[in-house]
């Protein structure tokens, strides 16, 4: 692993030191007016000779030197540019047009720049929006969470789920490199930074089910995020109370060596002060990360993409107060706490990208990457607790106190986890465009994972003096007839060291291609995954196993006056287990647990109209995902943990709705409701609801701005979703505790002030000397609404009985944010 951390300090430091090759070309990124590189721009000179822009906006042009030569720039959804160069032999220049967009094509421009990601089921979010709108974990979660069909019912946390299934189903790449997260997380309050940097996002797609096959093995959903090339130097910075983050980027002076850096500090006192549970907290979280890429020539680019993670969440709780019940039978939990909690992870994650165009139509890549964690979670926490009656009398001095305690009681929780990751992975990708419009698409990728884990939990209940012994202990208590004479042992007792390693093989092969059928426009793909994997390590049995994952999509645009699209897409979506998957409640691995199967139908249709001659686009889905060698699960705040045991069936069904566009004049806002069923049979005990079954979802996402003041800009972020299954006590099976959590119901109101505009002249230098500066105020949580995430269950000695007492999230926060660009 040095070799891992010096690799990546050469390449955080190596962006200051650019080179000044000299060259005879003509050179330079095609960009549109939100600065974004296009590709496919035409670009042809006078004399016949011509090139186009690559995936990534850039061009190299050579022209006739010494005389004067007129070079046109033109793409299908832009204005034509045309501009005249007379250059000395050798000369070179670097020349970064901006294509401008003709007013009558707005609308066609959107269909022509979207239709990718339209006929491949892919929802794509515009980085802009996810810089500008933040939240209590600002990053590209909190926009996904207003999407139909994906789950955040926690803002402390970055994980979400989507229709139906849980975190660990979920993918993500950055520029089609996997990444991951820590494994230990067991709640919101301990997660810090979204991988994903929103400073250094150039192109965001998400697809909530029936993917390609070139997306991997998961069961739910992927996040496809690009990291952009830099065009010219700049920072960004963004500073708030809760911390902030800092972004620089520069590119040489031949175009051949470009780099972004990212600097994010965080800090969630804030937040977390405001919590129930009461204490002394430092949550702090700070990453640095970088991607560079350097154009040997027109045929092989390197890149660079390094991120460095560091998260401490240190607690010393001291009391709390949870008001709960009936306004007939209010009910409060009162607790004093002693002891404290320390938990950090440090990540560290290098890879290696080189492109190689082969020719104009085959494209070769190869990815090296080394993942590298070191984790730990410890503490001791001793916990007073009196369950009572709530003082109701309205003019007491003491309402709102507990007055008479049905039961009183202590716990004592117990932590000393440590893992130790290790990833590598080596993969060659690669591309070939056929001459009749098609492309087909390959991989062979392996994967080492090498997995150090200790575990070592217990607790100790007390109830009214007597210690509460495990519900499966087999000692005889005949108490009071005879004395108990058994060991005293805890309530509940982990301890387990793991040494895992699994390698993985994995390909796919796919095959795309646009065409038409009379006069619609068709669009297919058909491809196959295969996955192979072996699990061993010390102790643990050699198992290998291997499966295959077909998927196909189909689009049509009828040749109709309305602008619709249809398309359908199915296919089987295998997980192979990871290593949380591999082990049981005990702690213990099973090498044997199979691969959770899914077989996915999707039909969806896009529906694009104009409104007040504004632009606006209805998207539909309906999905039903089948389930069989399900792994269960428990969910605890965003800790899952698994059965390790293939004894489950599932489904789920569903329909998904978005309406976005321009209800305000030059903004995009968005509409979304959602539908879901999800239920499991484990053991053949019959069908109960999911941890997941998260039935109706409602989110909007809304910009304006004052039509007078048009620099003062709000955005209102609000999601409501029903409540799901709020779990069961340790011990306690899922098929006797069904009942749900209250719905989860949260707005975020920001609003903010441009200063500087880059679109505005200044005369003053300190504004001249910026592109953007705005000031605003945020409001998280706007309507102090009481959302819980989990339970915590009691036991009341007299009666018996256990209560689930709503562990509460946020309440109303107010955030001051500055933010800026050079």
């Amino acid at each position: 692993m040095k070799s891992l951390h010096f690799l990546f300090l050469i390449g955080l430091l190596s962006v200051s030191a650019l080179t000044n090759a000299q060259s005879a070309t003509l050179r330079g990124v095609v960009l549109n007016e939100a600065n974004q590189p296009i590709t496919n721009v035409n670009i042809t000179t006078n004399n016949g000779k011509g090139t186009i822009t690559n995936e990534n906006g850039f061009y190299e042009l050579k022209i006739v030197s010494d005389v004067e030569v007129t070079v046109t720039f033109s793409h299908l959804s832009h204005r034509p540019l045309v501009a005249k160069f007379n250059l000395k032999n050798g000369q070179p220049l670097e020349f970064n047009p901006v294509l401008k967009v003709n007013v009558e094509q707005i609308a066609t421009v959107v269909i022509n720049t979207n239709t990718k990601q339209s006929v491949e089921g892919l929802t794509t979010i515009s980085p802009e929006m996810i810089r500008t709108i933040k939240g209590a974990q600002p990053g590209v979660e909190n926009i996904l969470k207003t999407l139909p069909g994906v789950n955040i019912s926690n803002e402390l946390s970055t994980q979400y789920s989507v229709r139906g299934g849980n975190f660990d189903e979920n993918l993500v790449y950055v520029n089609e490199i996997e990444v991951y997260r820590p494994f230990l997380i067991r709640s919101g309050n301990q997660e810090g930074l979204s991988f994903v940097n929103t400073d250094l996002v150039q192109n965001v797609d998400f697809s909530a089910g029936g993917f390609q096959a070139k997306y991997g093995d998961k069961l739910s959903s992927v996040l496809d995020i690009t990291y952009r090339n830099p065009v010219a130097f700049g920072v960004r910075t963004d500073l708030s109370l809760l911390g902030g983050s800092i972004a620089a980027e520069a590119i040489s002076k031949d175009s051949k060596f470009s780099g972004i850096v990212g600097l994010r500090y965080r800090d969630n006192s804030l937040i977390l002060n405001n919590l129930e549970t009461e204490g002394n907290v430092e949550p702090v979280f700070a990453d640095a990360q970088t991607y560079l890429t350097y154009r040997f020539s027109d045929k092989f680019h390197l890149n660079f993409l390094g991120n460095i993670s560091l998260n401490q969440y240190k607690f010393q709780p001291e009391n709390r107060q949870t008001n709960f019940g009936t306004l007939q039978n209010p009910i409060a939990l009162l607790v004093f706490y002693e002891g404290q909690e320390e938990d950090e992870y440090q990540t560290y994650f290098g890879a290696f990208k080189a492109n190689y165009f082969l020719n104009d139509k085959t494209t070769l890549k190869f990815i090296g990457s080394a993942y590298h964690t070191t984790e730990q979670e410890y503490f001791d926490i001793f916990a007073q607790y009196r369950l009572g009656e709530v003082n109701t009398n309205i003019g007491d001095e003491d309402l709102g106190d507990v007055e008479f305690s049905e039961g009183i009681g202590s716990q004592l929780t117990h932590a000393r986890n440590d893992l130790d990751a290790l990833i590598f992975n080596a993969e060659h990708r690669g591309n070939y465009d056929t001459d009749n419009d098609a492309t087909v698409e390959w991989s062979i990728k392996y994967t080492h994972e090498d997995i150090r884990d200790r575990l070592v939990e217990w607790e100790v209940i007390d109830s009214a003096g007597f210690s509460i012994r495990p519900p499966r202990d087999r000692e005889s208590n005949l108490q009071p007839e005879e004395p108990f004479t058994g060991p005293l042992v805890a309530f509940e007792n982990i301890r387990a060291f793991n040494q895992v390693k699994i390698d993985r093989l994995q390909a796919f092969l796919q095959y795309s291609k646009r065409g038409a059928i009379g006069n619609n426009e068709i669009f297919y793909n058909i491809g196959i995954r295969a996955h192979n994997w072996t699990v061993s390590g010390e102790g643990i049995e050699s198992v290998t196993q291997t499966t295959f994952s077909p998927r196909a999509q189909f689009a049509i645009k009828p040749d109709w006056e309305s602008d619709v699209l249809f398309r359908v897409a199915a296919g089987a979506y295998n997980q192979p287990p990871f290593y949380r998957e591999l082990r049981d409640s005990s702690g213990t691995v099973q090498p044997n647990v199979k691969a959770q199967k899914s077989f996915h139908v999707v039909l969806g249709n896009e529906y694009s109209f104009d409104i007040w001659e504004r632009p606006f686009k209805l998207v539909s889905e309906v999905y039903y995902k089948g389930l069989s060698e399900v792994n269960p699960y428990t969910l605890e705040n965003v800790r899952i943990r698994y059965r390790a045991n293939n004894n489950a069936k599932a489904y789920a069904y569903g329909l998904d709705l978005r309406l976005n566009g321009e209800f305000v004049p030059g903004t995009e806002s968005w509409f979304s409701l959602g539908y879901l069923k999800t239920e499991e049979n484990i053991d053949g005990r019959g069908y109960i609801a999911r941890p997941t079954d998260q039935r109706l979802k409602f989110g909007i996402l809304f910009q304006d701005y004052v039509p007078n003041i048009p620099d003062l800009k709000m955005y209102l972020n609000l999601v409501y979703n029903t409540g799901v299954p709020g779990g069961s006590p340790s011990y306690a099976g899922p098929y006797n505790f069904q009942f749900r959590l209250k719905d989860y119901r949260r707005a975020d109101l920001g609003i903010s002030y441009v200063l500087v505009n880059s679109e505005k002249t200044y005369t003053s230098k300190w504004k001249q000397a910026l592109k953007e500066l705005s000031l605003g105020f945020e409001i998280y949580n706007m309507f102090n609404n009481q959302n819980s995430i989990t339970n915590t269950w009691v036991r009341d000695v007299y009666s018996q009985r256990q209560f689930a007492i709503p562990n509460f999230l946020t309440p109303r926060v107010f955030n001051v944010r500055l933010s800026a660009r050079f």
